[in-house]
């Protein structure tokens, strides 16, 4: 029997985030993935690190605050480890809100033109922040590899059947056989109930579309209100999102919805009736029943780190950072008390 000091339930950014952090301080990891690596909502995800997004909840501040702070060193990492590149595609995110924030300098309409030629500003105030993005599809191609040179053990097509824990450690049968490990994480994300069934997560999922748009007038910064967003991948290439849909693990793309999401960035931006949509899909984010990530024990030699929904990307460093610091035995960089799954216990008592 295989013995490992960690064993990771999901191959997302979320899991393989934290075994690159695992590895770098010396654990031996494997990461047990039901299908690919990086192939769900890790891939279908805009890629925006839209850590001061309005709508954010404010309990994520700190978190986020911490994940921006390590991006750099993070992607500098799977840059290094994978030999392959991730570039940043946009820089500035033009925000569209109903009511604006105290103290924040609103655009005038010559200058969100300046940054969005043609854009439809009606019924909606703009300012700017400096947000980066990037293409999840890059770094849906870069991670698997970066933490296979880091010497995680990948094991994908590998489902996890059962676990079972004990005071000498996590025991897992999986369709590779048996292993045990010291420690157990479920990053399994939509599907991470299978493993912890009181976990309050279900599937969200999203459609989402690229546009391609011929012509010399372009756009290089993110547009994006509480409608929708537009994510500009550089020649003459958008990504458009996203519905939030309940329809459980339904994958299937309907073209009712991808056209009316296609409306939706239309309405915001009009140059887009000369564009057309070059491909679309469909994914599944993990959403807690209150919006916020677990990260939690679940037992003695048992973690959970789920329930990203819409900021997976976004939180993977800080998760990872905060998670196997907690797994080693260290206290967490930040206070992890709202992602306690105890909340929700909590919150039916107060009903």
């Amino acid at each position: 029997m295989t013995h490992l000091d960690v064993a990771i339930a999901g191959g997302g950014i979320i899991g393989l985030a934290t075994a690159l952090e695992l590895a770098a301080a010396g654990r031996k990891v494997t990461v047990f993935d039901k299908g690919e690596a990086m192939s769900e909502a890790s891939r279908a995800a805009a890629g925006m690190l839209a850590g001061r997004d309005p709508e954010n909840p404010r309990e994520l501040r700190e978190l986020a605050h911490l994940s921006l702070t390590l991006y750099p060193e993070f992607l500098s990492r799977v840059e290094r480890l994978s030999g392959a590149h991730v570039p940043i595609r946009s820089t500035l995110t033009l925000q569209g809100v109903k009511h604006a924030p105290v103290d924040t300098h609103i655009l005038s309409e010559a200058e969100i033109q300046v940054l969005a030629p043609g854009a439809d500003t009606a019924g909606w105030h703009f300012f700017l922040l400096e947000e980066q993005s990037f293409d999840a599809w890059d770094l849906a191609e870069c991670l698997p590899a970066a933490a296979r040179a880091a010497r995680v053990e990948l094991r994908e097509q590998t489902p996890i059947v059962s676990i079972r824990e004990n005071k000498s450690g996590v025991h897992l049968e999986t369709t590779a056989g048996p292993f045990t490990a010291a420690a157990f994480l479920n990053a399994a994300g939509a599907w991470s109930p299978s493993f912890d069934p009181s976990l309050p997560v279900a599937p969200r999922k999203g459609h989402m579309l690229t546009a391609e748009l011929p012509g010399p007038v372009q756009m290089e910064c993110v547009l994006r209100t509480g409608n929708v967003y537009i994510v500009p991948r550089g020649q003459g290439r958008y990504t458009i999102g996203s519905t939030v849909e309940s329809a459980g693990f339904d994958k299937e793309i309907y073209p009712d919805r991808i056209h009316g999401l296609f409306q939706r960035a239309i309405d915001l931006w009009p140059l887009l009736r000369d564009a057309r949509i070059a491909e679309s899909w469909t994914g599944l984010r993990p959403g807690s029943d209150d919006g916020l990530p677990i990260l939690d024990r679940s037992g003695d030699r048992r973690w959970v780190a789920t329930g990203h929904f819409r900021n997976g990307i976004m939180l993977a460093p800080g998760t990872a950072r905060v998670v196997s610091q907690w797994i080693q035995g260290r206290p967490p960089a930040v206070d992890l008390s709202p992602f306690r799954s105890s909340r929700f216990a909590e919150a039916s008592v107060s009903l």
